[in-house]
This record gives structure tokens, sequence and C-alpha cells, in this order.
């Protein structure tokens, strides 16, 4: 595949230089390669006007060298494959074909798909394939906070952050400069890696003593106090809940739509074009 794009590549290369192979007598000629010509007129674009004179020369000059540089490649490219002029041709027929066919879809699709999702669509495709949304990591409900060992409201935070009282936890939150790192919107699903990345002393702790229901962790290192209370647990292989996976039913309830909106847009051409005569299969 990667020598198939490459060779598309290059094809493309040759056709994009052919646009200076013959001389016009009435045109200045900047740079020549064997019988093709490089003039003024294809310069005007390479420099814009807020360019400093030194810079745009420069600038020039490069464009002159690459644009050598490639016409001696070229030469050298169709010299040594000219055997697959004809196989080059084929690519870029198909090549061009499905530019065109997709691009026309893409503008179907941008102009006619339905893009508004209710929660019914949400709830009626979770409930349809729950079973094809199995976990592959643990998902956790649960407060965290990091805190340094010399800030000065420790205890407190400590206690807010214990507390089940909203007021506590409004506190909690009108504190969050003094804390390091925290997560304290404990009704959102987290993964386990999310959370051991955001605690790496976690890292070395039994996962299945760790994540257990209502379980309370206190660590600390040299520089900061680590605080993890574990609301809710989904292990592996289980159901992942709709509000965690709802983004994921987006994206598929539109690819559903996408397919069948082309699909009927492809029957009805078809069907049209057999009504009009427009083809025959002999």
């Amino acid at each position: 595949m990667k020598q198939l794009v490459g060779y598309i590549f290059l094809f493309f290369t040759l056709q994009s230089c052919n646009y200076f192979t013959i001389k016009d007598d009435t045109q200045e000629a900047v740079a020549r390669v064997n019988n093709t010509y490089l003039y003024k007129r294809d310069l005007k674009n390479v420099v814009t006007a807020d360019v400093a004179k030194n810079d745009s020369i420069l600038i020039v000059n490069n464009f002159i060298n690459n644009w050598i540089k490639q016409q001696l490649l070229l030469s050298k490219a169709q010299l040594n494959l000219e055997a697959k002029a004809e196989d080059f041709d084929k690519l870029v027929k198909a090549y061009r074909e499905d530019l065109f066919i997709n691009s026309y879809k893409e503008a179907v699709v941008k102009q006619y798909l339905d893009t508004t999702i209710t929660e019914n669509d949400i709830e009626e495709f979770y409930t349809k394939n729950n079973q094809n949304f199995k976990l592959n990591e643990e998902l956790l409900k649960l407060k965290f906070i990091k805190i340094g060992k010399d800030v000065y409201n420790r205890k407190a935070l400590i206690k807010l952050f214990k507390s089940s009282k909203k007021s506590d936890l409004d506190s909690l939150h009108a504190a969050e400069l003094t804390l390091k790192s925290h997560h304290l919107n404990d009704s959102v699903w987290v993964k386990y890696s999310d959370l051991v990345s955001k605690v790496a002393i976690l890292k070395n702790e039994d996962k299945n003593q760790l994540l257990k229901k209502d379980n309370f962790i206190e660590k600390e290192d040299s520089l900061s106090l680590y605080l993890v209370t574990i609301k809710e647990v989904l292990k592996r292989n289980e159901t992942a809940p709709k509000s965690y996976i709802t983004p994921t039913i987006k994206q598929m309830i539109l690819h559903q739509r996408k397919l069948l909106l082309l699909r009927n847009i492809e029957e009805t051409l078809i069907d049209d074009a057999r009504k009009k005569q427009q083809f025959e299969i002999y």
C-alpha cells in the first residue's frame, strides 16, 4: 500500500511539472532544465508583499533551486519508470474518480444528515446494544485531592474532604486554589488508569484492595498528601453505564444514519437512472 501511495504521489509530481514544459519566447525565463523552463510569471505568488527585500530574494532563490532539483528528479524518474506510465495512468484515474465520489458523498451527508440526537435516541440505542458495551478496564466514581504538606489549612481541608455535607463540599470547592490537584465530582465515572496517573503513589497498591466501594485512601510522599474516596466501582467486562458511553453512542448513531443516507441515495440514483435508461447491462 505504501508503494502504491508513493507511485501516485510520484505521478502527480510528474504531471504537475508539465506546466513548465513548453518554452514561451514572449515570456522571461528565469531557469531551465533540459527543455523545461521556469518563467518569471511563475514566481509572482512565491513571495507576499509584506516580506522584506532580502528575505524575498532568499525565498525566490530557494524556490528556483527546489524547482531545478524537482525537474532533474523528474527527468531521471521518467527515464527509469517509463514502463510504469500506463499503471500510473490507471492509478491516477481511479484516485481521481474516488476523490470526486467521496467529495460528493461528503457534501450530500453535510447537507442532508440529521445530526439531532435526543435522549430517547440514546436510550433506545443503549438498550438494544448494551451487551456490546463491555468495559475493558475498571470505572470509578470518586473524590480526590492532593495537598502540599506545608499548606497552612491542611487539617481543615482534610476535614472538609471527609465530610459528606454539601456545605463542606462547597467550602472545599472554594478552597481549590490551595490544592495541588483535585477531582471533586463523584457523580462522574473515571477510568482506573486515569486515577493512578493522577496519583502515581497508588500504582504500587493492590488493585483489589484499592477498588472497593466506599473505600477511603490516605497516602503521602515527601511533598504531598493524597486523599481518595472511592464511591462506586465497575469492574472489567461489566456493562458500561449509559452516562459514560453516551459520546460513543452519539458517534455510532450518526455513523448508522450516514450509512443509511448514502445507501438510500445510491438506490435512488440507480432507480432514476434505470427509469431514464441511462445505463444498460449486456
